[in-house]
């Protein structure tokens, strides 16, 4: 059996166990600490983070909000050229207007005569008999436009169509027979 130590030698490891646990309260309290100045750091990160989205989302609602004053100086030399009546005005107008959509990201579709047929940026309006390969482009009959690889309004046109061949005279018919 062992015996308890004597009460001197009790007192004697107190001390030590008693710094101990200072210790472990010390890095106890610097590790609460550490963790709060990182939740603080977290937190400001994530309110930034918040600012910076409803900032650039409020910017973005305003650019589409507010685009088409772009077009106001356009407006104002087609009136010009209305008063003028000069036909050089309004072609002016018509390349500032071009321009403008231009700088919009907004292209033309305007096929060339003989250009192959594309249903995805081509809205046939009618098949005609032509000399031209079929499915080819033979007329645009009003232009269309696309805003950054959406068509916004297709070309109207008209498509080439195969030649038709007469067909044999029916054998079961006796309408042609001599």
């Amino acid at each position: 059996m062992a015996e308890a130590p004597p009460q001197g030698e009790r007192a004697a490891n107190e001390p030590g166990a008693a710094a101990s646990e200072r210790s472990l309260e010390d890095l106890l309290a610097e590790a609460q600490a550490k963790i709060e100045q990182q939740r603080e750091a977290m937190l400001r990160a994530v309110a930034d983070a918040d600012n910076a989205r409803k900032r650039a989302q409020a910017e973005a609602s305003a650019a589409q909000k507010y685009a088409l004053e772009r077009l106001l100086p356009v407006v104002d030399s087609l009136e010009a050229a209305l008063q003028s009546k000069d036909v050089s005005g309004v072609e002016l107008t018509l390349r500032q207007l071009k321009a403008s959509l231009e700088k919009q990201s907004i292209v033309e579709i305007n096929p060339a005569a003989g250009e192959r047929f594309d249903p995805h940026r081509h809205q046939a309006i009618a098949a005609v008999p032509s000399t031209a390969e079929a499915n080819t482009v033979v007329s645009v009959m009003q232009k269309g436009y696309s805003l950054h690889d959406r068509v916004l309004r297709p070309a109207l046109v008209t498509v080439a169509q195969a030649p038709i061949e007469k067909p044999a005279g029916n054998p079961i018919s006796d309408t042609d027979l001599d």
